[in-house]
């Protein structure tokens, strides 16, 4: 298979974990589409690195935004390599992280990059901005502003 074709169809493939799994909760699509010996080389707080620990993120996300869905912005693919940058949307209506249910609307972006090799997902690199998404849901009040700042931010800003 040439290059460009593995990497249209790594791209199908992290496409239809976005819209299927993550925004339709079709686990059964993600048992096909994840390797058994998929690898989350950036795992969110408290999850294992594995198969089982995107499981639960799944699921969990599914519980607290049933709406949840992806907007992909941008997807590039470099071989068995897939970088989407996109923006998440969803309706706080499950606890998350122990916020609990505040039936606001949310978003937040994200940038992923999946190794899809044999049509499966084997492995993830990824930042999402959690600080946003737990401002949104009140999970997270940033500190009052003070006259008091560190020397060094008041360099590192002027």
């Amino acid at each position: 298979m040439s290059t460009i074709k593995a990497s249209d169809a790594a791209k199908a493939v992290v496409r239809r974990n976005s819209e299927e799994v993550q925004g339709k909760g079709r686990f059964d699509v993600f048992e096909e589409l994840f390797a058994d010996d998929f690898v989350d080389h950036t795992p969110q707080p408290d999850m294992t690195p594995d198969k089982a620990g995107v499981r639960k993120l799944y699921r969990d996300i599914r519980e607290a935004f049933p709406d949840f869905h992806a907007q992909i912005h941008w997807p590039l693919a470099d071989g068995d390599r897939v970088t989407t940058y996109k923006t998440y949307y969803g309706t706080h209506e499950g606890p998350l992280l122990g916020v609990a249910p505040t039936h606001r609307k949310i978003h937040f972006e994200s940038v992923d990059v999946m190794r899809v090799q044999n049509g499966q997902i084997t492995d993830h690199w990824g930042v999402g901005n959690l600080l946003s998404l737990m401002q949104q849901i009140g999970g997270w009040t940033p500190p009052a502003e003070t006259n008091n700042a560190s020397p060094l931010l008041k360099t590192a800003v002027t």
